[in-house]
């Protein structure tokens, strides 16, 4: 328990996060790979680039001080990083090398405003945090490994088939080597992916959905390659995967991981929408909800740029031939012409307001989406203006997670 006197403290500081949360953590993160470089093979180098991973951890250090004196009302966002911390192989002795990295940069960015009371406030909050964290993550640990199929660390992986499903998506069927029985998923988690590419310094993971329904004696991941665009550049390990690795190769999988699952007990329609590669998890939930609750209404809306890059379409329309309580619209930004005398899609442009409560006449339904960030913003605020509840959004950002507002 903290003493009132540091609650107080950690409140005095929440003005000073929202200004320099992000300053603070970039700090952090330099001083954490200039004195333990080994956490490199843990870490998103791209995220990291990209600023992702900065802003994710100010905006959970700024939602740590603002509910100091209530964590509980983080707990959600502990567990959903503690599933990312357990897919990556974060261990509680990595938690004394971030605290004291952390404190280290506050005092860094802050300078003189950083006082020996806040630097012991936050030494202590830090303690309790981390405290939390390492419990949730050990419940995650026993659970993957303790369950039928499961597994501790990385497992390695056969890829017994690779499906190209567009011009730039990849499925990978993988079994596990040792032949044995691999454990049971929710439709809308993960597994994180470890490899180690010719020419680089460090290992790289990366976590993906995993795209078909639990049951099966394999795992799929359909895997978007990132070609480098502007000042992006390529991504690594997908341009790795799509371009390196064949049927008959071996991959490092940590066991499924991830809280953006699938309610299958509630009996409102359901409603997934997806914005490119984001369409993963939502084709997992799709074909489990078929399966398990035949009675249930579907309503699968998918956006692309055009039919060349519309990954898993056909498997959607079969799906829908064979149960009927399953409708689907397709939304292309810039169909070609091929599309256009097809009429492989429903909608040029964008998936709007207007459009979508056309589509969806059901508000009372409960709502899961994922794809881009601008996507998931634009989704986000056209429920939220049609009048969903909150409860009832349901959404999960590839990558650390960031804001919608």
């Amino acid at each position: 328990m903290l003493s009132q006197q540091t609650i107080d403290v950690i409140k005095s500081t929440v003005p000073v996060l929202e200004v320099h949360g992000t300053a603070i953590t970039k700090r952090f993160y330099e001083m954490l790979f200039g004195k333990h470089p080994e956490l490199l093979n843990i870490f998103n180098h791209a995220n990291q680039k990209q600023g992702r991973q900065q802003t994710a951890l100010a905006n959970a250090v700024y939602a740590a001080a603002l509910h100091i004196d209530n964590l509980e009302a983080i707990l959600p966002v502990v567990k959903q990083i503690g599933h990312k911390h357990r897919s990556l192989g974060i261990l509680p002795e990595h938690y004394p090398i971030v605290g004291e990295n952390l404190l280290a940069a506050i005092k860094d960015v802050l300078g003189d405003a950083a006082t020996d009371e806040i630097i012991q406030a936050w030494a202590d909050a830090y303690g309790v945090i981390a405290d939390a964290f390492i419990s949730v993550e050990a419940d995650m640990y026993e659970q993957a490994c303790e369950q039928p199929g499961g597994w501790a660390d990385f497992r390695e992986f056969v890829v017994q088939r690779k499906v190209a499903e567009s011009d730039v998506i990849h499925s990978f069927y993988l079994v596990p080597k040792d032949g044995k029985q691999i454990s049971a998923y929710e439709p809308g988690q993960y597994v994180s992916v470890k490899v180690n590419i010719p020419g680089e310094k460090n290992t790289h993971i990366r976590q993906y959905s995993l795209s078909d329904a639990p049951g099966n004696a394999y795992y799929r991941i359909s895997v978007k390659r990132e070609d480098a665009l502007g000042d992006k550049p390529a991504g690594k390990v997908s341009v790795y995967l799509a371009e390196k690795i064949g049927e008959g190769d071996v991959l490092l999988l940590s066991a499924p991981a991830g809280d953006f699952t699938l309610d299958q007990e509630y009996k409102r329609p359901l409603v997934l929408i997806s914005g490119g590669v984001g369409l993963t998890p939502m084709i997992s939930m799709l074909t489990e909800s078929l399966k398990k609750n035949p009675k249930r209404p579907v309503t699968f809306i998918h956006a692309a740029q055009n039919g060349n890059l519309h990954a898993l379409k056909g498997a959607v329309e079969e799906l829908a031939k064979k149960h009927p309580q399953l409708t689907y619209y397709w939304c292309y930004e810039k169909p070609t012409d091929r599309d256009r005398e097809e009429n492989a899609f429903h909608k040029e442009g964008y998936v709007d307001l207007p459009w979508l409560q056309s589509v969806v006449s059901q508000k009372e339904s409960s709502f899961y989406f994922c794809g881009p960030v601008p996507f998931m913003k634009a989704m986000n605020r056209a429920l939220k203006e049609s009048g969903v509840p909150a409860a009832d959004i349901h959404y999960e950002f590839f990558g650390p997670a960031g804001s919608l507002e």
